[in-house]
């Protein structure tokens, strides 16, 4: 042995060291032998097992500003403060390890407060989970008796999404309201897939009514028989209407055949009814001058004179057919006026001399009954023609022509007693 182990061992107040190299650590159990180091100095051998403590010293003060810090959960800290002292009980280290052991143990207070945080507010999330979890259930049961369906879908996936984001409760309570939840899902995706079917079938149904009527418009498109296809075309509108909208890739198109084939009508009656009203805007003219000579029989004052200047009037007014639509009232309204004028005066005589007006009624009558006698060939030589138009002015004519004569009739009988 060399002369610097002959020297007397180093001594220190946790451990020290025989001539032999072995070293001991004091702790308040005793002491026991925590290893050799025969190949150095005594002070090197007692200064390998302090630094052995000085590392397990770094550690527990690590530890326990991580513990202090919140670092770690409750569980994990009391793990890792078992496994900790475990090492430092048990160390082959020279020091104060009872110290060590202590600053362990002085960790358990905080972290049973810690863990008692932990447990509230693990419990104040649950409570505000089931609260949240709570509101998604009552909210998809709401939607699944509801029928949103363009945006009910939408929700229920955010919904899940909220679920899926929400912190699980205890097994019993998260399986519960999690079935409710899934029930309503599936409840209103049934009553869904059912709507869309029997909104299809309607759409399919109505496509096959408004292909009947978009066909049928398109068949009446060129009629020139304005007012009974007119009121055919107001027939379809309202069928149209009523059958509610087919399929969108066909609804769009069929609306298109259907809307062409009446504006095709309406265009070509307008047409029609335009060119009419350029060649009745003659008899218009025709009429305006006829009248300029029967308002100028006002006030009467040679009723027999007034009469017959009236009647000629009246026929040539016959004759000259019809007027433009927006002309008629007015140009009809203006010569009845003046016939009620010299009806007024023939009244007022009438009612002077009894003979004279009988005798006047009755040859208003034969004259009357000779018109209508001439109106009436007029009209059958015009049916047995075909002329539609020139039938339509004569049976407007005799309509006339009889109206007058029955009020003549009247008048005679009247007049004779």
């Amino acid at each position: 042995m060399s002369a610097d182990k002959q020297s007397s061992p180093p001594d220190s107040p946790w451990g020290r060291v025989t001539e032999d190299g072995t070293v001991f650590v004091r702790t308040t159990d005793g002491e026991r032998s925590v290893g050799q180091y025969p190949e150095g100095s005594p002070e090197e051998a007692l200064k390998f097992f302090t630094d052995r403590y000085d590392a397990l010293a770094f550690e527990v003060h690590l530890l326990e500003q991580r513990i202090g810090a919140g670092k770690l959960s409750p569980e994990e800290a009391t793990s890792t403060v078992k496994a900790l002292r475990e090492q430092v009980v048990e160390a082959n280290a020279v020091g104060d390890l009872t110290a060590l052991a202590a600053r362990l143990d002085a960790t358990a207070p905080l972290i049973a407060i810690q863990r008692d945080a932990r447990r509230a507010e693990k419990a104040q999330r649950s409570a505000e989970s089931r609260a949240e979890k709570d509101k998604i259930v009552a909210e998809a049961e709401k939607l699944a008796e509801g029928n949103d369906w363009r945006n009910g879908a939408n929700r229920l996936r955010d919904l899940l999404d909220q679920w899926k984001a929400l912190p699980r409760l205890d097994r019993s309570t998260d399986d519960t309201l999690w079935r409710r939840f899934s029930s309503a899902r599936t409840t209103y995706t049934r009553r869904r897939k059912a709507h869309f079917a029997e909104e299809h079938e309607r759409r399919d149904g109505a496509r096959v009514i408004k292909e009947r009527l978009a066909t049928e418009a398109e068949g009446l498109a060129t009629s020139t028989e304005w007012g009974p296809t007119a009121g055919r075309y107001r027939d379809l509108m309202r069928e149209w209407k009523a059958a509610g909208p087919a399929p969108r890739d066909v609804d769009d198109q069929l609306w298109q055949r259907f809307r062409g084939a009446q504006d095709t009508f309406f265009g070509n009656r307008d047409a029609a009814n335009a060119e009419l009203d350029k060649e009745f805007a003659v008899n218009a003219e025709v009429k305006e001058a006829l009248l300029v000579e029967a308002e100028a029989l006002l006030p009467v004052t040679d009723l027999d004179a007034a009469k017959r200047a009236f009647r000629d009037i009246a026929d040539k007014w016959d004759a000259a057919g019809k007027v433009p639509r927006d002309r008629m009232k007015d140009l009809e309204g203006r010569i009845r006026k003046v016939e009620q004028a010299i009806r007024s005066v023939e009244d007022d005589q009438w009612k002077k001399s009894d003979p004279e007006k009988s005798a006047r009624a009755d040859d208003m009558v034969s004259k009357l009954e000779a018109g209508i006698a001439d109106a009436q060939a007029k009209l059958d030589k015009a049916q047995a023609s075909g002329d539609a138009r020139r039938i339509k002015d004569l049976e407007a004519d005799l309509a006339n022509k009889q109206a007058f004569l029955d009020m003549a009739r009247r008048a005679s009988a009247e007049f004779g007693g």
